[in-house]
């Protein structure tokens, strides 16, 4: 399924999107209606519930037209945000254009930052101002949400713990992040103003035909780009992890517990951000300015639009 967070008069609420637009759980059977984040955590009760529903029949009044909904984040307020660093190509053209070797311990193990889980936010509109403006960048990233409580899994147990996929967009404040990470403990304010997620979260039965078995986990086989004003500016391909999800959250719930609804980021595919681009003389110090359109498209997790808009309040 894909499952939506929405907005209506006012009132949020999750669906799934159908053919014809968005069938709303909770209008439908009161059991379901709960925030995203609940069906995610009672997700073996209320997900066989949520495929009869949409397996119909439904009303056609029932159905709520794409066009009269807001779409917010799928979890628009997860308990926790990790992103990873799992694109060996992009590390090492990031790296070079710095002038800098390719870092060994990249090879050792998988890693990740937390980001600011309180600043989600889904499709529409990015609104950011001050110096998130200097040098603003998108990044193109596939994320995966926890599924259920879990703490020093397997491989196998970690891959079961997904409960679906999403795409990620890791907007970041190029000028603020590196000033700050001369100082070698994160990217924090460069990264903390919004992470984009959506514009549904689609659940890993439905991934099935993309998601290959390996010794390192399952492999998401999934074509990623990204359009900037409708010109197409990158191209990867989720199959391209250096780790997969499934050792990511291996090396994330080491010692730790994961809980449902975490999220944890890919990390960059190769050329997914103007940092690499315009280090790679792809493009010519191109970054985001208001009024621009960044659409992120994942095969079978949809598209994820934003435009910018400059908003001196934030």
């Amino acid at each position: 399924m894909k499952l939506v967070t929405f907005e209506r008069g006012g009132r949020e609420s999750i669906g799934a999107v159908a053919e014809q637009g968005i069938v709303p759980f909770g209008a439908l059977v009161p059991e379901l209606d709960v925030p995203m984040l609940e069906l995610v955590r009672r997700s073996p009760a209320l997900l066989p519930v949520a495929r009869s529903v949409v397996a119909g029949p439904v009303p056609d009044r029932a159905i709520v037209p794409l066009s009269e909904a807001r779409l917010l984040a799928p979890i628009p307020r997860p308990p926790s945000m990790r992103d990873g660093y799992a694109f060996r190509q992009h590390v090492e053209t990031a790296r070079r254009n710095r002038g800098l070797p390719m870092i060994e311990e990249f090879d050792r193990f998988p890693v990740f930052y937390f980001t600011n889980h309180q600043a989600v936010i889904g499709p529409g509109e990015l609104r950011v101002g001050r110096r998130r403006l200097e040098r603003l960048d998108f990044e193109l990233e596939v994320a995966a949400v926890v599924g259920r409580e879990v703490r020093n899994p397997t491989l196998e147990e970690a891959d079961d713990a997904i409960f679906g996929y999403a795409i990620m967009n890791d907007f970041s404040a190029r000028a603020l992040q590196m000033e700050e990470m001369k100082l070698n403990l994160g990217p924090a304010k460069g990264k903390d103003f919004a992470t984009a997620i959506g514009p549904w979260l689609v659940t890993r039965d439905e991934l099935a035909d993309r998601l290959t078995p390996s010794a390192a986990g399952n492999v998401l086989h999934a074509g990623m780009t990204a359009e900037v004003n409708g010109v197409r500016v990158s191209r990867g391909d989720a199959a391209d992890m250096h780790w997969t999800f499934a050792q990511i959250l291996e090396r994330a719930g080491d010692g730790v517990t994961l809980f449902p609804g975490d999220v944890i980021g890919s990390g960059t595919v190769g050329t997914g951000c103007f940092l690499e681009l315009n280090g790679s003389k792809i493009t010519h110090d191109q970054w985001l300015h208001p009024g621009d359109a960044i659409s992120l498209s994942v095969e079978g997790l949809g598209t994820l639009t934003h435009r910018i808009v400059e908003d001196p309040r934030c």
